[in-house]
């Protein structure tokens, strides 16, 4: 049979609230007998009962994450991270799985009815307003890889979009490109908005350059393969940035189906660096998106915010960086 908080109590010769007081944090003990408490665990192999404890603490641990793209493998990186870096500070992840989802108000009901003592929203693709609902009844939610503005009306931690897409155009141009395209995600994603915005002003400064943006069904393999068709079919222009790596890698596999090679015949830059993009077989010339960064500094603000939810929010934008790769030509003297 499991072992009591009553059995703890009988062993170590003090009351069971003296027990239940040793396993509350900030709850007052007496050093000596605390050391009772824990000897007396320790030799019943005693846990305490977190959901138990949490009708005392009115605190659960537990932590809504919550994402909209289960079919891009990236995420799995991005759960791994947050999972671990939630259960490093004694928190539990609670997943939502919200892909085609745009409305808040089943999810903040949901949320509610578990008790979470906050909400991390891991999309760049959920508009605003969604985040924004949970922060209106009442629940702390940080935007991760969310649009860093100058006056959030939530947390939001993310990356300056329109900055990567120029760096984007930038590296095409620097390798000589001339006829160039963006493989986008979503139309309405303001991650895509913000990338070609910053594309396009980069180009504006390269009259020699002729680019065009086709936007894809989603952030996945399928929508980068299919766009990439359907480029090959009206003649397939010199170089691509694509929304994310896994569109860049659907876009490399329709390239090899066609005949055709990279960066030989077509060149490719990616977003993110995803794992599989590091893989000998895609070898992706990429722009790094700092998520570990990103991630721990989300986990961190939500801890923050739970214990002291009068804070104003608050927006923290992270650099990303290029990583050169195979496939892209090289710049003109590399070789």
């Amino acid at each position: 049979m499991a072992v009591t908080l009553k059995d703890v109590a009988e062993r170590a010769g003090v009351s069971t609230s003296a027990v239940s007081r040793t396993f509350t944090e900030g709850a007052s003990v007496s050093h000596k007998t605390r050391e009772k408490v824990e000897k007396a665990a320790s030799e019943l192999g005693y846990s305490p009962n977190v959901l138990a404890r949490s009708l005392t603490t009115r605190r659960t641990s537990l932590i809504g994450l919550i994402a909209d793209n289960f079919q891009n493998p990236m995420f799995l990186e991005v759960f791994d991270q947050f999972t671990r870096s939630l259960q490093r500070r004694g928190l539990r992840p609670l997943i939502v799985n919200l892909s085609e989802a745009t409305e808040p108000e089943t999810s903040v009901t949901m949320l509610q009815q578990y008790s979470v003592d906050g909400v991390i929203v891991a999309s760049s693709t959920l508009p605003r307003t969604f985040v924004e609902a949970f922060r209106t009844a009442g629940i702390p939610v940080v935007h991760s890889v969310g649009r860093p503005s100058r006056a959030p009306k939530v947390d939001v931690i993310g990356i300056d979009n329109a900055r990567c897409g120029a760096m984007a155009a930038e590296t095409l141009a620097a390798r000589g490109y001339r006829r160039v395209g963006f493989l986008a995600g979503p139309q309405t994603a303001t991650s895509t908005v913000d990338r070609a915005r910053g594309f396009a002003n980069e180009l504006a400064h390269h009259h020699q350059i002729e680019a065009e943006t086709r936007f894809c069904d989603g952030y996945s393999y399928a929508a980068g393969y299919a766009a990439m068709r359907a480029e090959i079919k009206a003649g397939p222009r010199e170089a691509y940035f694509c929304g994310d790596d896994i569109i860049s890698i659907g876009a490399l596999s329709a390239l090899r189906d066609a005949g055709l090679s990279v960066p030989g015949d077509v060149g490719l830059i990616g977003f993110n660096d995803m794992e599989m993009a590091r893989w000998g077989v895609v070898d992706l010339t990429t722009i790094r998106q700092p998520l570990t960064e990103i991630i721990e500094a989300s986990v961190a603000r939500i801890v923050s915010i739970v214990a002291d939810p009068d804070q104003p929010p608050e927006a923290m934008t992270l650099p990303c960086e290029l990583i050169e790769r195979g496939t892209l030509r090289p710049l003109p003297g590399d070789g």
